[in-house]
């Protein structure tokens, strides 16, 4: 577990640093070793985890279009696969370690651990940005690790599979969901009642819930970019 320090306190990448791109094998404590892609920008300003949705992986598209956003902006991205290979191929005939929200926040919450002690991030604030399903896993473990995390942002997310763990999330939460995306908009709005911190539901009009709609995919990186910017840059934080 670890806490950042205050805007004022904060070690940021020397503007000399170049941008850089790296593999990464992510051992975990539960013996579970994770592949990984880091993008790290010359002075980066914070780092966001992403939590991949059902039977996606790091190599979604929709993932990567909105890392690449943040990545302008200078904040790192780390995209993960939160299942092995072998799990991948149970999932995809079984369809239930996607939704085995308990075990997949407690990889992100190994995955926060270890980006605190991993020295070329040393030092960035942590966000998470979830889809669908993970974006419940993501909310599960921000309420695990308050101290870490300093802001979620969900994309066409499941807020309700995080339960009574919504009430213990500190993160700024910003929720974004199609504004055709009927049965999850309810479900946004019920998590949004619920959570306790500063908060934000943000509906793309004409969207569906994969967000394939031209343009929705740009609004959705411009307001993911927009409050992780907020709440994790030392320089603009508002963060207490």
């Amino acid at each position: 577990m670890c806490e950042v320090p205050r805007a004022k306190e904060a070690k940021l990448d020397p503007p000399s640093r170049p941008f850089e791109r790296r593999a990464l094998r992510i051992p975990l404590r539960s013996s579970v070793t994770l592949e990984a892609d880091l993008s790290l920008p010359a002075a980066s300003r914070g780092i966001v985890l992403f939590a991949h949705g059902s039977g996606s992986s790091r190599f979604s598209p929709r993932n990567r279009q909105v890392a690449e956003s943040l990545n302008e902006a200078k904040l790192a991205t780390l995209l993960v696969d939160l299942l092995t290979s072998d799990e991948e191929a149970v999932d995809e005939r079984t369809r239930e370690l996607r939704f085995d929200i308990d075990m997949l926040a407690d990889r992100l919450v190994g995955l926060t651990d270890w980006l605190c002690d991993y020295e070329p991030a040393a030092g960035l604030r942590i966000g998470y940005f979830g889809a669908s399903t993970g974006a419940g896993a993501a909310l599960v473990a921000a309420a695990q690790r308050p101290d870490a995390v300093h802001a979620v942002v969900s994309r066409g997310g499941r807020p309700d599979l995080a339960g009574p763990a919504l009430e213990r999330v500190r993160a700024p939460t910003l929720l974004i969901v199609g504004g055709n995306d009927g049965p999850v908009i309810d479900m946004n709005w019920q998590a949004l009642a619920v959570l306790r911190g500063e908060k934000r539901l943000s509906l793309v009009p004409g969207a569906t819930h994969l967000f394939e709609e031209p343009e929705a995919l740009g609004a959705v990186s411009k307001l993911a970019r927009d409050w992780f910017r907020d709440h994790l840059d030392p320089s603009r934080s508002t963060k207490k």
